[in-house]
Parts: structure tokens; C-alpha cells; sequence
């Protein structure tokens, strides 16, 4: 996964690419500030793409600017940095990779979902950045003395890197799997920490009993051989204190804002399938979420729908948002960003997703457990692509679909830029990239590290202009008050 860490990101976000009231010039100087960074990024792997994009909106602008400048550099043979030790580097060196270019546009309601995997949680609800997370620590237990100041709230940071073998492990699972995982490492912890105790006290043992002294000969060894391991179990200790930290902040959120109820209810949204209450009952819910929460719910039902709700219920369900406390203004730009593509194109289908209940949490439920979990749904998820996934599924496969058939194909290595849409390669690929202009999130990243899991020896890899959470989406969606993809109606 990659992100252009552009220092002023905001120059490249989604509301920077479709705000209505952008010149020419800055839609310019946006695309070239991304074809920099991808060109940059190309170089780096030492590679040169077979490029597809959609037609008609910003990725199309970015892969036409992409295509000149890889053509250019290569042009160039004396200058050219696609030749010499990077490119037998290169990581892709076997077969050229596809670059998919995708829009945000394309699918708006994965930004918004309330997810249901360890590391797209964190990000969703705590404050997530550059892999390390920042928490507040809870006021100690002991009163201030009177009179003096109360002590300040000390922040707590934690990185997650790729040397934890458990984030590695469990980042993409489900949080209940997670909870359970934790509980484990921390019980086969305190067994390892109790045989030192054990084996010291042993130790420690006097006198002339044969019977210590023949325990004290065998157990020798086994305290050196603990002792060794001291070391790697106090790093143990740590990551197990930090996830027990982590995971139970967000456990905090789960319970406080019912987001299971939220994910099962925006899944089946998402898939089409039948829903057990209705959502007016749970925007009208006092208990279940934020008003932001609420307001995500209610723009996946909108942008979802088959067909728009008609002015009566449309204005019924703004009442009890405004009543729950939400801001309606994301609803404007969405109610605006779907007449568009409803013209231009047909909206995203999220597959048959679906979540399964499975009734309540095994081990986790006991109430030794560091994590009770009453009252939180056990919920299983079920594989499914979602739109990017799909695009690039029906791209790498090159098999024939209404959605993907009309993109274009460059393909900066040919002397001739040519027009056509028609692939040369007829085989399928095995290594690719995907970005996403304006914008991507971990939900989506997750979806694809699933689906490379199911496809033998393929490689995908995953980039966009920013990583955002629900929260700095709505954020920016917010801002946009006028018509959305200003250049498709140029």
C-alpha cells in the first residue's frame, strides 16, 4: 500500500478535485502534482505499466498525463531512468504490471461504512496516522489534593509495525477474532511468567531436603532456558499490553455506539438484502451512535438505493436526522453527485455481501476475559469484492464486463500513442497496481489483500492520493455545496 504524502495534502484531496467553482489551471496543477508523485513511484520500482482508466473524469486526466510523461522519459534513451541496474531491480522485473487508475466517485459508499476489521476500526475510530496510534489515558484513580490543579490526561502513543507478528497476524481480522486472539497470547503469557516464578522459588529452596536438591538438578536448566527467554517474553508483554489497550478503546466505541448494528445494517444495505428494522428506528435510537454515525447510515441508504426515496419520506427522514442532531449538508453534494451519475453512468454494485451472526462470542464472553463483550453481535464476514476490487479483477482477468469494457488502454512503451481501447495482451496478469484519485481507506485495502489471498501468485498492490476515515470524508464532502466532477461537464 502507498499514499502520495504530499506535505499539503488538502491541494490533492477530493475536495480540492470536485469543487464546482475550480479553474482550469488548478485542475491542472492537481493532476500534475499527481502524476509526479505516480511517475516518481513507477521509477522506484523500475517498471513501466500498462495503463486503464475510465473515461470522462479525473483518474482518465491523470493516466493521459501519466502515459506522456512515461512516453517522454523513455524516449529519451541517454536520460531515460527506466534503464540500467533499476530496472533488473525492479520488483515486477518478469512481466510489466497493470495500472489501474480508479475515480472516488466510482463507489462513495465504502468511505462512509462502518467496518468490522482491526486496522480499518482503529483508523475509523481512533486518531490513526502513519501506522501509530494516539490515545488519551484515562485520569488516575487518585484524587487531586485540594486545591491543586487535576491532572492532565496523558497522551499515550503506539506503533504498529510490521515487526508485531500479531498486527501482521490479525490486522485484517474481524474485531470479535481479535479480542478472542488477545485473550489467548495474554493467558499463554501469565502460564509462561508463572513457570519463572515457579522455577525461582524452586530456586531458592535451603537445606538438606533430597528431595529439593534432586528438583533443584533437574529444574537448573529449565531456568536458564527460561531466563534466556526472558527478553523476547517481555516484548511479548508489551505488544500484548498494547493491543489489550488498543483493541479495548475500540471495544469502548463498539459498545457506546452500537457500530456493530451499524455494520450488519450498512452490509445488507450494501447487498441488497432484506432488512430486519427498519432505519428510521434506528436513527430515531437515542442510544445507537453519533449524529455523525446516523448521517453515515442514512448517505449509504441514499447512495445504495435502487430508487431515490420519494419528497414525503425524504422529508421525513431529514426531520429525525435533524432531530438526532446531524448537519445535512453531505446530503446536498450527494443528492447532486447521484442525478450525475445517474446520467453518466450505472452506480456501484456491492456483490452479496452479507454478515452472519454467530450467536455470542465464545471465549471472550467468559468473565475472566479482559474483554466482555455482552450485548455486541458476533458478526462473520463473508468475502466480497467491492467496486474498486471488482474493476481490477475484470482488468487483470481481461475478461469482457459492461463496466471495465469501455476503459481506455495506454500503453507508454509504444512509439505511437494510440486511441485504442484494445488491450494487445491477451493474457492475464499477475502483478498490479491500483490507485485511487481523490482518495482511499483501509476497508478498501483490506478487500483487495482478500481477494490477492484467493488468487494464487498474484501481486496487487495499493495507492491513493490520501487516506481518509468516515470522519474526514464527510469533512470534505461537507465543504462541497456545488455540483460535484466539475470537468466531466466541461
Amino acid at each position: 500500500m502507498f499514499i502520495l504524502c504530499h506535505q499539503n495534502k488538502e491541494l490533492i484531496s477530493y475536495h480540492a478535485i470536485n469543487r464546482a467553482d475550480i479553474q482550469d489551471t488548478d485542475m491542472e496543477a492537481i493532476m500534475d502534482t499527481i502524476v509526479d508523485s505516480l511517475f516518481c513511484f513507477f521509477v522506484t520500482l523500475g517498471a513501466v505499466p500498462i495503463i486503464r482508466c475510465p473515461r470522462g473524469n479525473a483518474a482518465e486526466m491523470v493516466a493521459v498525463k501519466l502515459d506522456k510523461k512515461l512516453r517522454e522519459n523513455l524516449r529519451d534513451a541517454r536520460n531515460s531512468l527506466f534503464t540500467g541496474d533499476s530496472m533488473a531491480a525492479g520488483q515486477f522485473s518478469f512481466q510489466r504490471p497493470l495500472f489501474v487508475l480508479a475515480d472516488r466517485n466510482v463507489d462513495m459508499a465504502t468511505p462512509l461504512h462502518h467496518t468490522w476489521t482491526y486496522q480499518a476500526l482503529i483508523h475509523d475510530v481512533l486518531d490513526f496516522h502513519l501506522n501509530r496510534v494516539m490515545m488519551e489515558e484515562g485520569v488516575g484513580a487518585e484524587p487531586s489534593p485540594a486545591g491543586a490543579r487535576p491532572k492532565k490526561k496523558s497522551r499515550k502513543t503506539y506503533d504498529l509495525t510490521a515487526a508485531d507478528k500479531f498486527w501482521q497476524k490479525h490486522k485484517g481480522s474481524p474485531f470479535p477474532e481479535v479480542a478472542e486472539s488477545v485473550q489467548e497470547e495474554l493467558d499463554t503469557y501469565r502460564a509462561q511468567e508463572d513457570e519463572v516464578k515457579r522455577l525461582k522459588s524452586i530456586m531458592g529452596l535451603e537445606g538438606e531436603d533430597e528431595g529439593a536438591i534432586s528438583m533443584l538438578s533437574d529444574n537448573t536448566a529449565k531456568l536458564t532456558s527460561a531466563m534466556s527467554s526472558l527478553p523476547e517474553l517481555l516484548e511479548k508483554k508489551r505488544l500484548i499490553d498494547l493491543h489489550t489497550n488498543v483493541a479495548t478503546a475500540v471495544l469502548d466505541h463498539i459498545k457506546s455506539r452500537k457500530l456493530d448494528v451499524y455494520f450488519e445494517y450498512e452490509e445488507k444495505l450494501m447487498s441488497k438484502s432484506t432488512l430486519d428494522k427498519s432505519l428510521l428506528d434506528i436513527i430515531s435510537d437515542p442510544d445507537a451512535g453519533t449524529p455523525e454515525d446516523k448521517m453515515r447510515l442514512f448517505l449509504i441508504f441514499y447512495i445504495t438505493a435502487q430508487l431515490a426515496p420519494s419528497e414525503s419520506d425524504l422529508e421525513q427522514y431529514k426531520k429525525a436526522l435533524t432531530d438526532a442532531g446531524c448537519d445535512l449538508s453531505p446530503l446536498n453534494y450527494i443528492k447532486q453527485w447521484k442525478a450525475f451519475t445517474k446520467m453518466a453512468a450505472t452506480p456501484a454494485n456491492y456483490g452479496n455481501s452479507g454478515v452472519k451472526p454467530m450467536g455470542l462470542f465464545s471465549r471472550v464472553m467468559n468473565t475472566g476475559s479482559q474483554f466482555v463483550m455482552e450485548g455486541v453481535k458476533n458478526l462473520v464476514l463473508k468475502q466480497h469484492n467491492l467496486p474498486v476490487t471488482r474493476i481490477l479483477d475484470n482488468l487483470m482477468e481481461m475478461k469482457s464486463h459492461p463496466e471495465t469494457d469501455d476503459y481506455r488502454y495506454f500503453d507508454p512503451k509504444m512509439l505511437r500513442g494510440s486511441e485504442s481501447s484494445i488491450p494487445r495482451n491477451k493474457n492475464p496478469f499477475q502483478e498490479a497496481i491500483v490507485f485511487v484519485v481523490g482518495g482511499g481507506n483501509y476497508i478498501e485495502y483490506q478487500n483487495l489483500v482478500d481477494y490477492t489471498k484467493s488468487k494464487q501468485g498474484k501481486k496487487v498492490v495499493y495507492g491513493c492520493s490520501e487516506l481518509f476515515n468516515a470522519a474526514q470524508f464527510i469533512k470534505q464532502v461537507r465543504q462541497l455545496t456545488c455540483s460535484p466532477v466539475y470537468h466531466l461537464k466541461k
